[in-house]
């Protein structure tokens, strides 16, 4: 998905580059190298790859290239995880497909940013970035912190779900439908972005997210 040439070109774009490295790789990274919890690799390759996607495609104004740069930064992870000592994948297409689907989630995030903010929807991404990844590290470092309700409500703790049961195994029975709720809110937010400057679209996005947020929790709550 392309837009006009003003809309792909972000300001600060060296600024916007460095962000996506550092948001999508190096921060990451230093995570698997300060906890070897296997049960954290999933929430660390999620933030990596939101990070590396959203900012990419913002600040690109490219949704292809989001998608790319996701996938590499999720790729680059696991074999990170895998270098320092994380067991081997329980589920290599598990974690392949859940790779792919966050990432198009992802990027479709970071091409509507572009598209409705120009070359400041880098920054709207990069908010929004260390928003959820703030809200997931939080609920990592001290459990029950955050309701279940709110994690449910946040696409990088999809990613996380369906990641880790790929990996791992853990959470399997709510990785499923974490990967419907990541392709419904693609969707949704892809035809907003194909479909701007009209605002009538947000409505399907706005009530796709919630209604997907209430499928991963009822299923969570079940699970667990």
């Amino acid at each position: 998905m392309r837009f006009l040439p003003e809309d792909q070109v972000a300001d600060h774009p060296r600024l916007a580059w460095l962000t996506v490295a550092l948001a999508g790789a190096v921060a990451p990274a230093g995570g698997f190298f300060i906890t070897h919890d296997p049960r954290a690799a999933g929430t660390i390759v999620a933030i990596g790859m939101m990070g590396a996607g959203m900012i990419a495609a913002a600040a690109a104004g490219r949704f292809a290239v989001g998608v790319g740069v996701a996938l590499l930064a999720g790729a680059g992870l696991v074999l990170l995880a895998r270098g320092l000592g994380l067991p081997a994948l329980h589920d290599p297409r598990g974690v392949a497909l859940a790779a792919l689907i966050a990432s198009i989630s992802f990027a479709a995030r970071g091409t509507l940013f572009a598209r409705s903010a120009a070359g400041r929807g880098w920054w709207i991404a990069l908010g929004v970035v260390a928003g959820e990844a703030a809200v997931l590290l939080t609920a990592a470092a001290m459990p029950g912190a955050w309701p279940g309700w709110v994690l449910a409500l946040l696409p990088a703790q999809w990613a996380s779900l369906a990641v880790q049961a790929g990996l791992t195994r853990t959470g399997a029975a709510v990785a499923g439908i974490a990967l419907v709720a990541l392709g419904g809110t693609a969707a949704a937010t892809l035809l907003v972005a194909r479909l701007w400057p009209r605002r009538w679209p947000y409505v399907i996005m706005f009530t796709t997210w919630l209604g997907v947020s209430a499928l991963v929790w009822e299923r969570w709550g079940t699970a667990f």
